[in-house]
């Protein structure tokens, strides 16, 4: 709970009440000691939840936090291109398209405000809670590395990938 109340910038009470809630409702359920490794940590006053699959909304559930995430990502990509410079091609892979193994999240391309663009970025991690990775590249470096066939674009380009930018003509 103390974990959940730093995360979520609030009071303890509200979230022992919110879990209350959601065990009443049935979405998630108490882990009892003894039945699973979390005993291995914490104290003896530790409490511990699970999400319970057999809820019957749970696929509904999951599908309206990806609908959040999706909606929260569109306004993400909406101000990098109007605060953070001239985008000539910004390509999300990565946490964005499940591909664990991406070596950025995110390529941006062009003429970048790097202040305005790291402000963005923090923001929305902080909605994530989880950092983003993203590498910023002018145009002459981009087009010299296309040239020669650079590991790192290779892998961008050959991994699940989503233009939100594209104004080289590369989809």
């Amino acid at each position: 709970m103390r974990e959940l109340s730093r995360i979520a910038d609030t009071q303890l009470n509200a979230i022992r009440r919110e879990l209350e809630n959601l065990k009443t409702l049935g979405i998630i359920s108490q882990v009892e000691r003894g039945t699973s490794k979390i005993e291995e940590v914490g104290s003896e006053r530790s409490k511990y939840y699970k999400l319970n699959k057999d809820f019957y909304l749970n696929e509904e559930l999951g599908n309206l936090l990806v609908k959040t995430q999706t909606m929260e990502e569109k306004s993400f990509v909406e101000a990098i291109k109007k605060r953070a410079g001239a985008i000539k091609t910004l390509v999300l892979t990565g946490l964005f398209t499940n591909e664990a193994d991406a070596s950025t999240d995110m390529l941006i391309v062009g003429d970048i405000k790097a202040v305005p663009l790291a402000k963005i970025i923090r923001d929305f991690e902080k909605f994530l809670n989880r950092q983003i990775r993203y590498t910023i590249m002018d145009e002459k470096e981009f087009n010299e590395r296309r040239e020669i066939g650079d590991k790192f674009l290779y892998g961008v380009f050959e991994s699940k990938h989503v233009f939100a930018v594209d104004e080289h003509k590369l989809a």
